[in-house]
This record gives C-alpha cells, structure tokens and sequence, in this order.
C-alpha cells in the first residue's frame, strides 16, 4: 500500500473540510435568499451562481477523495504522475474554494 506522510494527509483532509463547511454556507445561503425573496428576475444570478458555486465544491471534494483513494491502492508506491496529479488538485482546489468565498461574501453582500 502505498503511504502518503501525515502532513499531506493532514493538508487533504483540512481542505475537504474547508469544501465541506463552504458547501454548507452556499446552501444556508441559497437556502435563505430563496426563501426571502424567492426567484425573481434580481435573485435568478444569484442563484444560478450559488448552484455554480455548489457544483464546484462537491466536484472538488470528490476528485480529492478519489485521488486519495486512487494512491492508497497503489502498491507498492504511487506512480509519481499520480503524485503530481494530487499536488496540482490540491493547488486548484485551494484557488477554486478561495474563488468560491469570495463570490459567497460578494452574493451576501449584495443581498443583506
């Protein structure tokens, strides 16, 4: 089996559950705008970017988990491409869940 070091582990596991709770603020956030003010011609972005937003995340969560378990079947060690492929993942998914923040503050922004 191959074994990755418990700080990588770690890092995986800090940023799905970053995934995880941004996920749970974009719905509460759907959520409650749709139940405010429900969809209208205002709100239809708003939305259409939240569902956006939501798609990413569970997207990013499971290519992770996926390369995660994908590594720890490989024997004896992981195939270095699989490796690099893990690190690029990471590196995209940090940038696609700080994109995701930001347009969750912008969308609350504009609607409080």
């Amino acid at each position: 089996m191959a074994k990755l070091p418990d700080p990588a582990i770690s890092n995986i596991f800090t940023l799905q559950r970053s995934l995880v709770e941004c996920l749970d603020s974009c719905t509460a956030m759907e959520f409650s705008l749709f139940q405010q003010i429900g969809e209208t011609a205002e709100t239809l972005p708003e939305l259409e970017e939240l569902q956006n937003i939501r798609e990413r995340l569970v997207s990013s969560c499971s290519r992770l988990h996926n390369l995660l378990m994908r590594i720890y079947q490989s024997q004896p060690i992981a195939p270095d491409d699989m490796l690099n492929l893990l690190d690029r993942s990471l590196s995209q998914t940090q940038a696609s869940l700080d994109v995701s923040i930001a347009s969750l503050l912008d969308i609350q922004r504009n609607w409080n």
